[in-house]
C-alpha cells in the first residue's frame, strides 16, 4: 500500500479537542466530522485539502480524549496518511482500528514542509519528499498490524 500526495503541516501536541472540537460532535456523522476537522488549527482545512493529501505533525499528536472521533474526521477528510514525531498512544491505537494510516518518522516530521509532495510506501517504511528529493525511515509496522 502506498500513499502520495501533499504535506499539511501542524505543530507539537494537536490534541484530539483541536481535531475534532468537541461543539461539532452533536453530529457524529463522517461527513460531519470531516467537514469540522482541524479547522481550529487549519482555516478551513476540510475544504482546502485534497484528496490523498498527508498531515504532517510533531511529537504527541492526537493527546487528550480516548473517543475515535478525532481519527475518524481525518480519515474522511480525505488525508491518506499521518506523519509525526510521535502519536498519543490511543491515538495511534484507534487510528489502527479504524485504518487510518499513520507512520512516526521523527526526521521526515522535521524535514518535511507545507506543500512538499510526498510520497509513502508503508510496507518499507520509506517516505519520498520529491520536493526536496529526500528519503526517510519510517517506522514499520508488524505484519499483523498491517492485514
Amino acid at each position: 500500500m502506498n500513499a502520495m500526495g501533499n504535506a499539511w503541516k501542524v505543530g507539537n501536541d494537536i490534541d484530539t479537542d483541536l481535531i475534532i472540537p468537541a461543539r461539532y460532535l452533536n453530529d457524529i456523522s463522517e461527513e460531519a466530522l470531516s467537514r469540522n476537522c482541524l479547522n481550529d488549527v487549519i482555516e478551513n482545512f476540510s475544504g482546502q485539502i485534497s484528496e490523498g493529501d498527508i498531515l504532517v505533525a510533531g511529537k504527541n499528536f492526537g493527546c487528550g480524549s480516548s473517543r475515535e472521533h478525532a481519527p475518524v474526521a481525518i480519515k474522511y477528510c480525505k488525508v491518506s496518511c499521518v506523519i509525526a514525531e510521535s502519536f498519543a498512544r490511543i491515538f495511534y491505537r484507534n487510528s489502527i482500528n479504524i485504518g487510518l494510516p499513520i507512520i512516526s518518522c521523527e526526521e521526515a516530521a522535521k524535514r518535511i514542509g507545507q506543500g512538499d509532495q510526498i510520497q509513502i510506501d508503508f510496507e518499507s517504511g520509506r517516505i519520498k519528499n520529491i520536493t526536496k528529493n529526500e528519503e526517510y525511515q519510517g517506522e514499520v509496522f508488524p505484519k499483523f498490524i498491517m492485514d
